[in-house]
């Protein structure tokens, strides 16, 4: 039975992941603000010509019309306004930007307002776009925030011996909206105090082995 009007939902989103299913289709998993992290399947996506093509994948953000399958949403249109050209073709962004979408992919749930991080993880992309940022900072502000948005951010301790500069910066994080969040830069010296700091915080919480970290890793030690 094909969908009806009334069958379709229409939701704003970013696609976080993609895989090939068959020989013509892929599976997407969307990350949304009506609905949270929800999974669709976009039928024909992979052949030549499709108008589903470019919309199924990573990065893409936009408006998706899905209907309900048996088990599953089914992608039935897209109105994609921002598909990240510049991260596609940047090797380095790419991969903080896959890292990124990784993170929010862990982090995020189906039904759950995840407004904040769907908010984050554009903001972010954006700034990782954008050519008078650094990655590196980048990643801190993302990391961070994000540990904070799930409630898990212990706050800043004496014991984490932060200089007064990284700590404020912290706090800055902790405090601004995400909207606000990439208008500032810092030193080269607090950039790398908060790169320790970010990383033992997410290797403390999140206590997972993300596939693009490690070839992330290597870019920051060749950038630094």
């Amino acid at each position: 039975m094909s969908a009806g009007i009334q069958d379709f939902v229409i939701v704003t989103g970013i696609v976080i992941k993609a895989e090939p299913i068959g020989e013509y289709d892929r599976r997407v998993v969307l990350l949304t603000r009506e609905r949270g992290k929800i999974s669709a399947f976009a039928k024909g996506s992979r052949r030549p010509g499709s108008r589903l093509m470019a919309p199924a994948n990573p990065f893409s953000f936009g408006q998706f019309k899905l209907y309900a399958g048996r088990s599953s949403y089914n992608v039935a249109d897209a109105e994609i306004t921002n598909y990240f050209e510049e991260l596609r073709q940047d090797f380095t962004g790419a991969y903080y930007g896959m890292y990124f979408l990784e993170i929010c992919d862990y982090y995020t749930r189906e039904n759950n307002d995840e407004t904040g991080m769907l908010k984050l993880l554009y903001q972010s992309l954006r700034a990782l776009s954008a050519p008078n940022f650094e990655n590196r900072l980048v990643r801190c502000v993302f990391e961070l925030k994000a540990i904070m948005l799930n409630g898990e951010f212990p706050g800043v301790g004496a014991h984490d011996g932060l200089t007064k500069t990284a700590a404020y910066t912290v706090d800055y994080i902790m405090k601004t909206p995400v909207e606000k969040l990439f208008s500032f830069h810092v030193k080269e010296e607090v950039l790398q105090e908060l790169g320790r700091y970010s990383k033992k915080m997410c290797k403390r919480i999140m206590d997972k082995n993300f596939k693009s970290l490690e070839i992330l890793e290597n870019i920051d030690y060749n950038e630094t």
